[in-house]
C-alpha cells in the first residue's frame, strides 16, 4: 500500500492549527558566529518552545485532529524524553489521558517533566526491549491512539512550522542546518523550506556514533542500526520512518554528523557567547555548520535549536569535560 506524502500544504494547514497553542520562538543572531563562518547565522530557538523543545508543535497538531472517541480512549506515546513531555503537555492542555513509554536511562529532568504534567510512565530497557512493540500491544489492550514520535504525518507537519516560522522571520536563507533523529524535524523543514526558497540547501545531521540517517540517504533505502550510544539522547533512533524518510530522500542535500566532543564544544558555545541552555541534541545543527563552514562564506545560514532539556547536573559534567 502506498503511501501519501504530506506536503507544504499540511505545514501550513499544521501553522494554523496550532498557532493558538505554541510559542513563536524568537530568531537569535551572534556576532561571534558570524565572524568563526564567515557567514550570517540565524538561530531558531526551539529550545525556548512550550516545553523546552521543538516536540510540543507536531505533538498538538496531532492531538488537535483527534476525535470525540480518540480523545475519550486516551493517547500513548513512546519516547526518550521531549515527544514524551510534547504528548504529556498536550494532552493535559485538551483534557486527554496520556500514557508513555520511556527508556530506563532517559534524562530523569525529562521524566519528571512527563510526570509533572500529569501523564502515566511506563519504563523499558532501550538496548534489550523493542518499544514500537510495546506500543502496539498496550494500544490495542487499552484502546489507546498511539501517536509516534516521528514517523507519523500530523507529527511530522506540525515540526516543520519551525521552518517555516524561521523563514517569515529572517528572509530568504541559503542553507538550512535541522538537527536529525527520526526524521520528523527534518522532514517536516524540508518541505517548508523547498517552499520558500527552492535553492536553499537544506542539511540534516545525526550523531556520529548513530548515522542511520546518512547511510539511509546514500543507499536510498532505510537502513536499521543498534541503538547508538551518544549523550545526544534524543537522537538515539536505529531507522528513519516510512513517512520522514522518502521527504527526506527527495528534499534533503545532504546528511552530516557530529560528534560527541563537537557538540560539547557547540554547548559551550551557547552558553558562554548566547547565553542559551541548549541540549545535546539541540547541538547537531551547529557542530555541523562549523565543519563545513568553506562552504557557507557570505551565505545566509539558518540553524534549528531543536530543544533545552537537559539535567543540569549532566550539562554541568559535560560542560567540565
Amino acid at each position: 500500500m502506498s503511501l501519501t506524502l504530506p506536503t507544504y500544504k499540511d505545514v501550513q494547514a499544521a501553522a494554523a492549527r496550532i498557532e493558538p497553542y505554541i510559542r513563536r520562538t524568537p530568531v537569535m543572531t551572534s556576532r561571534t558566529a558570524n565572524e568563526s563562518l564567515g557567514a550570517e547565522l540565524f538561530f531558531k530557538c526551539e529550545n525556548f518552545q512550550r516545553m523546552g523543545a521543538f516536540k510540543f508543535r507536531g505533538a498538538m497538531n496531532a492531538l488537535l485532529q483527534f476525535s470525540d472517541a480518540q480523545k475519550a480512549a486516551g493517547v500513548l506515546a513512546f519516547s526518550s524524553g521531549n515527544h514524551a513531555q510534547a504528548i504529556a503537555l498536550a494532552a493535559k492542555q485538551l483534557g486527554i489521558k496520556a500514557t508513555i513509554i520511556m527508556p530506563e536511562d532517559a534524562p530523569q529532568a525529562k521524566v519528571e517533566a512527563t510526570q509533572g504534567y500529569g501523564a502515566d510512565v511506563i519504563r523499558y530497557d532501550r538496548y534489550t526491549e523493542d518499544r514500537e512493540q510495546i506500543g502496539r500491544q498496550l494500544a490495542e489492550k487499552e484502546g489507546y491512539t498511539l501517536i509516534p514520535p516521528y514517523d507519523h504525518p500530523h507529527v511530522l507537519a506540525g515540526q516543520g512550522t519551525a521552518a517555516d516560522e524561521l523563514f517569515e522571520q529572517a528572509g530568504q536563507l541559503d542553507a538550512l542546518f535541522v538537527c536529525l533523529g527520526g526524521g520528523g524535524l527534518l522532514s517536516g523543514c524540508a518541505l517548508a523550506a523547498r517552499h520558500h526558497n527552492a535553492a536553499c540547501k537544506v542539511y540534516g545531521v545525526e550523531p556520529e556514533a548513530g548515522n542511520d540517517g546518512q547511510q539511509s540517504f546514500r543507499r536510498g533505502e532505510i537502513v536499521r542500526i543498534d541503538t547508538p550510544k551518544t549523550i545526544a539522547d534524543g537522537a538515539q533512533t536505529q531507522y528513519l520512518g516510512q513517512y520522514t524518510f522518502p521527504i527526506i530522500r527527495d528534499n534533503v542535500d545532504d546528511i552530516l554528523t557530529a560528534t560527541d566532543n563537537e557538540l560539547v564544544d557547540a554547548m559551550r558555545f551557547y552558553a558562554e557567547r548566547m547565553k542559551l541552555v541548549v541540549e545535546p541534541t539541540g547541538c547537531l545543527s551547529l557542530a555541523a555548520a562549523e565543519k563545513i563552514k568553506p562552504e557557507l562564506a557570505g551565505k545566509r545560514v539558518g540553524i534549528i535549536i531543536s530543544g533545552g532539556n537537559v539535567d543540569l547536573t549532566r550539562y554541568a559534567e559535560l560542560l567540565q569535560s
